[in-house]
């Protein structure tokens, strides 16, 4: 069993040839567990997401990949280019979360994103946290539900918006 991640070191892993369908050709993809990573890589990440607004200050992406638990990028052999990322967020003990997992369009239906899933939840499964959980996409349950997840049945994802009586009382 490889000994647990210190929070300063970068990991890589193999993923192994992956056959771009749209491309014709083999790719060779790594996936690394990182503590730092290109800011312009993963904003373009996080927009080819849908999950990047100009809002949204680009200096704080070393601070959200250190906040992480793990933080996963892969990145094409060939380009070197970041071409899907994925995190989880935990306390290291109890419960895990998977989130923002995204692949750049041109290099999906290559099991790139179900290898950054595998490994973050191999990761977590290696740290000892029993609960992964995850909230997904719309007409992906049957992805999900391959690789070991389940709907959690009778519970519902919520997210917190700021009512209009809480912007009246400040």
């Amino acid at each position: 069993m490889r000994e647990k991640l210190d929070r300063g070191q970068d990991t890589t892993y193999k993923a192994g040839m992956n056959r771009n369908q749209k491309q014709g050709r083999v790719q060779a993809i790594s996936l690394h567990v990182v503590c730092n990573w290109d800011i312009n890589e993963i904003v373009r990440l996080y927009r080819a997401g849908g999950w990047w607004s100009e809002e949204m200050d680009p200096r704080s992406i070393p601070d959200l990949i250190r906040g992480s638990h793990r933080f996963v990028v892969a990145v094409d052999e060939i380009t070197g280019s970041a071409v899907g990322m994925g995190r989880t967020i935990s306390d290291g003990i109890s419960d895990a979360y998977i989130q923002d997992v995204v692949v750049l369009k041109e290099y999906r239906r290559c099991y790139i994103g179900l290898q950054i899933i595998q490994l973050l939840t191999q990761l977590c499964v290696e740290d000892k946290i029993s609960w992964i959980g995850l909230i997904s996409e719309p007409g992906t349950l049957p992805f999900y539900k391959k690789i070991g997840f389940q709907p959690m049945e009778k519970y519902v994802p919520m997210i917190y918006r700021k009512m209009e009586s809480d912007a009246l009382s400040q």
